[in-house]
This record gives C-alpha cells, structure tokens and sequence, in this order.
C-alpha cells in the first residue's frame, strides 16, 4: 500500500503520514508539527469518523495514473484514503461505489487510527 500511496502523491508533497486502512494526511511543512504522531492522530479523529448527515459523508473520487486504484477525498485538509481495485468486488466500479468503500475505511482509520508510516524529514 505504502509504494502506491507514494505513487498517487504529488511528488512535491513529501510530508505525509498513512493509516492502516489507507487513508493518509499531507502536512505541508512536517518540520513545523512538534510531533507529527500526536498531530496526525489527533487529526485522524477529527475529521477521519463518518457521522450519519455530517460532512465526512460527502467525497469524491480521483482516478488515479501513475498506479492502480483510486483516493477518496473528504473533508479535512490534506486528507485522503486511497482504494485498491483489488479491494472492491466490482470489476469496473462506479464512483459511488468507490466512494463508499473508500469512505468506509477513513471511518475505521478515523475510529482507530493506527500509523503505519511516515514520510519526511520527521520520519521518527
């Protein structure tokens, strides 16, 4: 997950911390965040949980060139969840259903958010 996450990135962001389930936040200057776990934590439970008729409900999906799959966007800067073909059941998904899935999984990263990586020059 890491290598694609890496690839649907802007190379010019190299500051950003990805979640068990895919869902990652960009900072836009990682020296600047006193500690970047508590920080990315912290964040990832304010805008990560879904709420019936909150604003985590509306996203929208961007197809992806330089790797497979999609990211799902959502509320909260610098937030998103990346989506791997291999993790839906449809051969050609549409972007509802991608959506959903993708949003599903910033709901559980949101709920229980465990780091799986750094990346930047804070990467402790």
């Amino acid at each position: 997950m890491i290598e694609h996450v890496q690839l649907a990135i802007n190379p010019k962001f190299q500051d950003w911390v990805l979640f068990e389930n895919g869902t990652y936040i960009i900072f836009d200057d990682i020296s600047t965040v006193e500690d970047v776990k508590k920080e990315a934590v912290k964040l990832m439970k304010e805008f990560g949980p879904v709420y019936a008729g909150g604003s985590a409900g509306d996203f929208s999906v961007i197809h992806l060139n330089l790797t497979e799959g999609w990211l799902v966007t959502g509320h909260g800067y610098g937030m998103y969840t990346y989506v791997h073909p291999s993790e839906l059941d449809n051969e050609s998904p549409n972007d509802l259903e991608i959506g959903l899935y993708g949003r599903s999984k910033r709901d559980s990263d949101g709920q229980n958010p465990e780091i799986i990586h750094i990346n930047g020059s804070k990467a402790l």
